[in-house]
Formats: structure tokens, sequence, C-alpha cells
């Protein structure tokens, strides 16, 4: 969207978090990711890195452990409204330069009433099991999702719009 050219690059640093703020977590995971990437790197570039989590009465809802974690997360967040946080870090380096900035972004997702049979159907389509808060809204999880205030593409897992106006300061 952004019109960038970019490789993925997966990181396997071990996350600590020492936050305990959902936006602050996010951040802190973010930099953790994106400094892994950066010190593999020379020259010029910019390393993005990102987390997402969901946050439910001030409670991280991060990615299932299994199928009935799934379930107990989606019988939470049905008929309830919830925060969805993304942290961003930007590290580079141009002409030897190095830059760095942090930022995260919210985003207030309601769910519609779901029944048991509804969230025992969404959790076998296995969608649920790599996602922070057990959904994809860009996916069939999209069904569930009544209203939001924000970024949509927050919630997806990157704030596009944000990310473009941060990168403009860089």
């Amino acid at each position: 969207m952004l019109g960038l050219e970019f490789e993925i690059m997966v990181s396997d640093v071990e996350e600590v978090v020492t936050e305990t703020t959902p936006n602050r977590v996010v951040e802190q995971l973010s930099q953790q990711k994106a400094e892994d990437i950066f010190k593999r790197l020379e020259g010029d570039v910019l390393v993005i890195g990102a987390d997402t989590v969901v946050s439910l009465d001030g409670n991280i809802l991060g990615k299932p452990k299994n199928e009935a974690d799934a379930v107990e997360m989606l019988e939470r967040l049905q008929d309830n409204e919830h925060r969805v946080f993304t942290g961003v870090t930007l590290i580079g380096r141009k002409e030897g330069k190095e830059f760095r900035n942090a930022f995260s972004e919210g985003t207030v997702v309601k769910f519609y009433p779901m029944t048991e049979e509804e969230i025992q159907w969404y959790v076998s389509t296995k969608e649920p099991m790599d996602k922070a808060g057990s959904y994809g809204i860009q996916g069939l999880g999209a069904r569930f999702v009544e209203c939001i205030h924000g970024d949509y593409n927050n919630v997806v897992g990157l704030p596009i719009a944000r990310l473009y106006q941060e990168m403009k300061l860089l």
C-alpha cells in the first residue's frame, strides 16, 4: 500500500516483556524484533518491526495456545468491545547515520454476539490459531465485527497511514 519494495525477515529473538500496559508492550516487542533484524544487516536500510495484541479490560490476549484457548478468548470478545494495539519500530541507517523511532496505534473493535456454534465453527476453520485475540478481521472473523473506531489496517497488524506519516519524519 505504501509502494515500497520490501523483504520479509522473521525475527527469532526471545521476546522479553517488562512493560505492563498493552501499548507499551507492543512497542517493546516491536523494538526487540526490529533490533534483531537490524543487527544482521549492513549498508543503508530501513527495518520495520511490528507486534500486535488484543486488550480486553486491560488484559492482553495474545495468540491462542490451543483450540480451547481460542474458544475462551472468543467467548470473552463476543458482544463486547476491545482494543487492538500495534507497536511499530523503525530502525534504519542512511549514509552511515542510524535513526530509530517507535510508536503504537490503538483501535477499538466491537463484536456482535456470537453463539457457541458460531465460535466452535470459527475455531474449526483454524483461522484464529495464529492471530492475536483469536480472530482475523481480514478473513472469516470479519463477520463478527459490528464496528471499529480507528484504523482498520491497525487491526490487521500494521497501521499503514500512521507508518507513512512516521516515515515522512525520517
